[in-house]
């Protein structure tokens, strides 16, 4: 089992900024983090949150389950030390990923509170950010 948690706003894909994130919806990038699971053999549940303590929950409970995770905390990325300490509670992989890429965006973006306590990174490839990490993780939880 892997999660696939993606924070404030990532339901809007579609409709939010098109220009940056694309015109694929959430239920597209569901079903392609789901299909690419099957094509790696792993079991993938993908959920989205607007509310940090629910975000918060989730990476408690993978914790405490041992569950890897690929993590998007959006615009908790920049800001939430809430999330930065789950994240550097987990007892598997986490893989941090973005849409876009933070580092060629506005300054507030290039920061992120998450990064030094996630295995690692994957920005600005669009959806395929997804399809990337699910490899990697799939490569380090062999």
């Amino acid at each position: 089992m892997i999660y696939v948690l993606n924070g404030p706003n990532l339901g809007r894909l579609g409709t939010r900024e098109p220009e940056i994130y694309g015109a694929d919806t959430y239920a597209d990038l569901v079903e392609l983090c789901v299909s690419t699971g099957k094509e790696l053999g792993l079991e993938v549940e993908v959920r989205q949150s607007d509310f940090e303590g629910e975000l918060l929950a989730w990476l408690h409970e993978a914790a405490d389950r041992r569950i890897p995770v690929v993590l998007n905390p959006a615009a908790f990325t920049h800001y939430s030390y809430a999330v930065r300490d789950a994240v550097a509670m987990r007892t598997a992989p986490l893989i941090e990923v973005h849409i876009s890429n933070p580092a060629a965006r506005e300054e507030f973006r290039h920061t992120s509170v998450v990064a030094g306590v996630a295995t690692g990174t994957i920005a600005g490839f669009g959806l395929q950010s997804y399809v990337l990490a699910l490899r990697a993780m799939a490569d380090l939880i062999k």
